[in-house]
């Protein structure tokens, strides 16, 4: 069997999952009203409205009571539905699953559906969208007594999908069709596999990813915060937090520096009129937060960075030996994001975008792509990884109409993209239709210690922001040309690479990265000053070191600097004063013994050089 087969086989199972969660349900609330259960990615869900079920004794209830009188099988079922009913839920689904029900599919006119489903409003609200054209036909399955507006398709029978490899994970609210204007349902989710085993390796992988969640890790190593009186979707940075932000923030633009990039500063906000300009206002207001009247002119807080890079392209003329011009910018951007998706780091409403600006000749294209994509691969790398996924999006050749620019221009970007990712050293999807109206772009995910993909980088040729900005240069024969524009965000927004980064290295920092290197701890009072004497020595040499609080029993401190997974521990005492050296411990490697400190300064200094990943 295929790979493509097995997945579909799967995906297959997990719709029919759904639907016997609906079945379980279903026993213990007999009048809730169902909404829709799709399988997703590792599994399925299922909402439900719950309303007013609680006067009505569920059927599981009624057929366990004739087991035991004194015990029902809903339990909390019959109050609230929470999580600590999943297991019952789910016991409920076993048994239905060993029952060798029969998935039966029927087609039917939208009138006949309206009678199954009259007392299902939710139902009946994809009928009538489903059945706009009269003549459509509807599809329902039928397990058991249970029937569902369904397009499938589905197992067979249930004897097919394993009783063991599924499970109910959570309860979440959701509303119906996505839409914060409808009524909150309540969602079950559940994850599922081809067999027990398969089952047991993703719980293994859940709990490993729970451990690593960049919020809790975020909270307990004192990186950042969220607060309520501050606002949702906008983290403070704590002091190691900051530190760790700035140590990324000065690597990235030396980088840049070294690159031929010059830096830019831009404001937060911007008048109605720029936005006006650039086409935000009209096609990505709603992205955006309501303006700021200034003695009666209208700001925004900036969506994006180019509008303001274009107008520093403006301010002087520019000629055909200029160009190439490389901007970047440490941006911080604010985009509105409803508050159900926010999330720590990864999703927030106001991030510091790690932006750049490429501005070049027609035949500079080619060459200016390259070089941003062997600098951001070569970033990615000294961040610590190793498997990247690229794809790259393309006009959809059916329909080349909706697309800004020249045939010929868009051959030549999707053509120097193309080349760029290969010289790379890199494999890429071609994902046609995919591409924005202004130009073909590529992204570029990249797989974390736990093997799950992020999106990163991304590289956007762009048609579209020249033209209105009316940007030009004089070109050699002293006419007005238009130049091309490049679109690079390589880190992405520094909040959601810093999330990665704690998740990846699940706070345990590279001591290059790491905003304490070294902990120093003197064993007693006596060792006090020598304890100082280190720390500026270190200091000195811009290693970033901590003195212990003396308060505390020195298993303990060494603990504590275990515990905030810093690199390096240095213990002195007696010997390490009369020898002038420390006695180092490696978060990594253990116990290294005595070493002079000039060492020690030269050894660390020689890692933080390589900027070695090994943590």
């Amino acid at each position: 069997m295929s790979t493509k087969q097995q997945k579909n086989n799967l995906e297959i199972t997990r719709h029919s999952l759904a639907h016997i969660l609906a079945m379980a349900v279903l026993d213990f609330y007999p009048n809730v009203k169902l909404g829709i259960g799709p399988a997703i990615e590792n599994g399925f869900y299922y909402d439900f409205d719950l309303k007013f079920t609680n006067k009505y004794k569920s059927n599981a209830d009624q057929r366990e009571n004739k087991k035991n009188p004194h015990e029902s099988v809903s339990g909390q079922c019959n109050s609230v539905l929470n999580e600590n009913n999943l297991p019952k839920i789910e016991k409920r689904m076993k048994e239905l699953i060993k029952s060798d029900l029969k998935f039966k599919k029927r087609i039917i006119t939208p009138a006949e559906a309206k009678k199954i489903f009259k007392n299902q409003p939710y139902k009946l609200a994809l009928i009538s969208q489903k059945s706009k054209i009269k003549s459509q036909k509807l599809s329902v399955y039928q397990t058991g007594n249970f029937i569902d507006l369904c397009a499938g398709p589905h197992v067979k029978s249930t004897k097919e999908i394993d009783p063991n490899s599924f499970k109910l994970t959570k309860i979440a609210g959701a509303y119906w069709q996505g839409d914060e204007k409808n009524p909150m349902l309540t969602r079950i989710y559940g994850i599922a596999f081809e067999n027990e085993t398969k089952l047991n390796e993703y719980l293994k992988f859940l709990e490993e990813a729970e451990k690593r969640d960049h919020l809790t890790l975020g909270q307990k190593h004192e990186l950042f915060m969220v607060s309520e009186e501050v606002g949702q979707g906008l983290p403070i940075w704590l002091p190691k937090g900051a530190l760790l932000r700035q140590i990324i923030e000065d690597f990235i633009n030396q980088k840049y520096l070294q690159n031929g990039y010059v830096l830019v500063k831009t404001p937060h906000i911007g008048s109605e009129k720029l936005f006006s300009i650039s086409g935000h206002l009209k096609n990505y207001k709603e992205n955006m937060y309501s303006p700021i009247e200034i003695e009666k002119e209208k700001y925004y807080l900036k969506p994006m960075n180019c509008p303001m890079h274009l107008m520093i392209y403006k301010n002087s003329p520019k000629s055909y030996r200029d160009l190439p011009i490389r901007y970047a910018e440490l941006g911080t951007v604010y985009r509105y994001e409803k508050s159900g998706v926010l999330h720590g780091l990864t999703r927030v409403r106001g991030f510091t975008q790690d932006d750049g600006h490429i501005i070049c000749r027609e035949d500079q294209l080619e060459e200016e792509i390259e070089k941003a994509i062997k600098l951001t691969k070569e970033i990615l790398q000294i961040f610590g990884f190793k498997e990247f996924r690229v794809a790259l999006s393309v006009r959809d050749p059916k329909n080349k109409t909706k697309y800004l620019g020249s045939d010929v221009m868009w051959k030549k970007a999707e053509s120097a993209l193309a080349k760029g990712i290969k010289n790379a050293g890199w494999n890429f999807t071609r994902e046609e239709g995919e591409a924005v109206f202004y130009g073909p772009k590529m992204d570029i995910k990249v797989k974390d210690a736990l093997n799950r993909e992020w999106q990163i980088s991304t590289l956007q040729v762009d048609f579209n922001l020249p033209e209105r900005f009316d940007i030009y240069f004089i070109n050699d024969k002293s006419k007005k040309e238009r130049p091309l524009m490049l679109h690079r965000a390589l880190l992405g927004s520094l909040e959601r690479f810093i999330g990665l980064l704690i998740e990846h290295y699940a706070a345990s920092f590279p001591v290059w990265l790491s905003p304490v290197q070294v902990e120093i701890i003197n064993v007693g009072s006596s060792h006090k000053n020598y304890a100082k004497e280190v720390h500026l020595k270190l200091l000195e040499n811009n290693i970033r070191s901590s003195l212990s609080d003396e308060n505390l029993t020195v298993s303990k401190r060494i603990r504590n600097a275990e515990i905030q997974k810093i690199p390096y521990i240095l213990v002195v005492g007696d010997k390490e004063i009369k020898d002038k050296s420390v006695n180092v411990r490696s978060l990594k490697k253990g116990i290294l013994g005595n070493i002079k400190i000039e060492d020690f300064i030269k050894n660390i200094l020689q890692e933080i050089k390589e900027k070695n990943n090994l943590y």
